[in-house]
């Protein structure tokens, strides 16, 4: 089996990709007829189930193990999936950790962590990606509503993190204008995942509608900032959150 993306197939890359918000990104892309690369660190098995979605789906799709944390194994992810598919054309920036505490208590060594990952992995992705991308590229990096308004008394590393991410968007938008990629950062509130499932009814609460957002309710403007529709955005940070941080 050729496991090269037809000349016309358009390619992506989910950091991320194999549970919650990346999972339903990398399905997403799958069926908007992408061919994806998605990434993980322990879950192999789940990563393995969304690569068979996709192919089940009637799309190409494979997994590369790859820690956010370490610059060498994003970089040959990059690699591993132009040499897969022949090709790059999206890269969706999505892996992160969250680590709350207060500032008395929040340890260098797990601001090391959430900045590792949540600023410098989105950093290196990005930088790995974008020579292997031609006019038309897209790069979306999935930030936090944390980026907006602090939402929690526990959560200043993790919002400033996230802040960081959309500060970059604004600046690699100019960057890379000039090669018509567009850059944009998605910023989700509270999402139903199997990591959220047990605080669902403490959080509804919190947010104007009463409801708490679903993966694929990301995935959809995964999509939408992916194809022709959004041409003309570069740059900006699409808040998706039920009002919260209103």
């Amino acid at each position: 089996m050729n496991n090269q993306a037809t000349q016309h197939t358009k390619v992506a890359l989910v950091f991320g990709g194999s549970r919650g918000i990346g999972a339903a990104a990398a399905r997403r892309l799958g069926k908007d007829g992408f061919s994806v690369g998605l990434t993980y660190v322990s879950r192999p098995d789940s990563a393995q189930e969304v690569v068979s979605q996709i192919i089940a789906g009637g799309g190409q799709a494979f997994a590369v193990r790859a820690d956010s944390a370490d610059a060498d194994a994003i970089r040959a992810a990059v690699d591993s999936v132009v040499a897969h598919f022949g090709r790059l054309d999206v890269v969706v920036v999505n892996a992160g950790v969250l680590r709350l505490g207060r500032v008395d208590a929040f340890t260098l060594e797990a601001l090391d962590e959430v900045l590792n990952v949540n600023v410098r992995g989105v950093y290196v992705a990005i930088q790995a990606a974008v020579p292997h991308m031609a006019e038309g590229g897209r790069v979306i990096t999935i930030g936090s509503n944390s980026a907006v308004r602090p939402l929690t008394p526990i959560g200043s590393v993790y919002g400033m993190s996230k802040a960081a991410v959309a500060a970059l968007v604004k600046g690699l938008a100019l960057d890379l204008a000039p090669r018509g990629i567009r850059v944009n950062n998605i910023q989700p509130g509270p999402i139903e995942t199997d990591m959220t499932i047990d605080q669902i009814e403490h959080i509804k609460p919190m947010v104007p509608l009463g409801q708490v957002g679903r993966p694929d309710d990301v995935a959809e403007l995964v999509s939408y900032l992916s194809g022709a529709a959004s041409g003309y955005m570069t740059g900006s940070s699409l808040t998706i959150d039920g009002g919260m941080a209103l």
